[in-house]
């Protein structure tokens, strides 16, 4: 079975992560979000590892959640979530890049946001669209506050709306824009600029960033996630996602 995600790391210490599920717009399942967070762990871990990037494999950096597959997941406190895969990444000592194109939906907005920089071609396409499906990403919303600016992610959050990579870049989502042919280039070149700074010293000034910045705790995002899932599970969360799958716009939208 191919891998949802692939890890390698050059004799650098760059750390290049990419979701791997091309045919679904790189959105993430169970398997993935299990995957992601092992990977984390593990390059944080390591000395060697100097920066992590995450990218997709395809079109697309990553959809968001696989729709299809959400319902049918059973219950299991073991299970990898979204807030708890955010907050490792947010929180990893290593510097971490995002290279964004095509797609960077709902939970996969929410893994640029939680990155240190973030690249996006300018054909990238960007949306929080959870409450089109009927429910609130209400999890997410301590990581997204911390990447644009409150006034634009109150516009985004309850409208559901695609914006693109210029709309990004202003809220101050995105840090670099780049031609799709260029996007290697300026991922590049920005390692570079990476690899000038002491890792040690990296390590902590994103420590200080978080004494001084505005951290979700984990225990917030479980009181958090707590007040998602009833929401998650509704009826209208079900009509939503039916109407996704169903291609059709769901009932509460006037004819």
């Amino acid at each position: 079975m191919t891998a949802t995600l692939l890890a390698e790391t050059d004799g650098r210490g760059v750390a290049t992560l990419t979701f791997n599920r091309p045919d679904r717009g790189n959105a993430y399942d169970q398997p993935l979000l299990a995957a992601l967070a092992a990977e984390i762990a593990r390059l944080g871990a390591d000395p060697a590892v100097r920066i992590i990037v995450l990218r997709g494999a395809g079109k697309h950096f990553c959809a968001g959640a696989d729709i299809g597959g959400q319902d049918s997941a059973q219950p299991d406190e073991n299970r990898a979530t979204l807030p708890g895969v955010c907050h490792a990444l947010d929180a990893v000592a290593k510097p971490t890049v995002a290279l964004v194109r095509g797609a960077c939906m709902g939970g996969g907005l929410a893994f640029a946001a939680c990155c240190d920089v973030v690249i996006a071609s300018h054909d990238a396409a960007f949306a929080l669209p959870e409450v089109r499906l009927g429910f609130a990403p209400g999890p997410l919303v301590p990581f997204l506050l911390r990447a644009m600016t409150s006034r634009s992610l109150r516009r985004y959050l309850v409208s559901g709306e695609r914006f693109g990579a210029d709309e990004a870049l202003r809220i101050g989502l995105v840090h670099e824009l780049a031609d799709a042919a260029d996007a290697e280039t300026a991922l590049a070149r920005l390692i570079d600029e990476l690899l000038r700074a002491g890792p040690n010293a990296a390590a902590s000034a994103k420590q200080a960033l978080r004494r001084l910045g505005n951290v979700p705790t984990l225990e917030l995002l479980a009181e958090l996630q707590a007040e998602f899932e009833p929401g998650f599970s509704s009826a209208e969360a079900q009509e939503g996602r039916a109407s996704f799958r169903e291609k059709r716009k769901p009932s509460w939208v006037p004819k």
